[in-house]
């Protein structure tokens, strides 16, 4: 299993939404940029307080962390992801299966994935 660094700073999440590329799921956004570091990967989440109450928010970032392990050892070393989830989509919609297929389909669109 793959080391993977959290990204906590503010600057730190600044920076990728600035300069990383976007991807858009049906329930969460994704922006990759290309790291320093040699075999990390550096992972973000980010969810607004306007979204819902801290247990709900909490219970999302859950599901995305769950979701990114299980491609975790698939995808590129070196990546910096930051992963946001959309104000307008409802909380009834946070199931682990809809996280799941966002992030496939984010990582296959930002050609993420190792070809075997």
């Amino acid at each position: 299993m793959k080391k993977t660094k959290m990204l906590k700073k503010n600057y730190e999440f600044k920076n990728i939404l600035a300069k990383g590329k976007y991807y858009s799921g049906k329930t969460i956004e994704a922006f990759v940029k290309k790291n320093n570091y040699k075999n990390i990967n550096c992972l973000g989440i980010a969810i607004s307080v306007k979204v819902a109450k801290a247990v709900k928010r909490n219970k999302i970032k859950r599901l995305i962390r769950e979701s990114y392990k299980n491609y975790e050892d698939k995808i590129k070393t070196s990546e910096t992801i930051v992963f946001l989830w959309k104000r307008k989509v409802k909380i009834e919609e946070a199931t682990y299966e809809n996280i799941n297929k966002d992030i496939k389909y984010i990582f296959k669109k930002a050609n993420l994935f190792i070809e075997e």
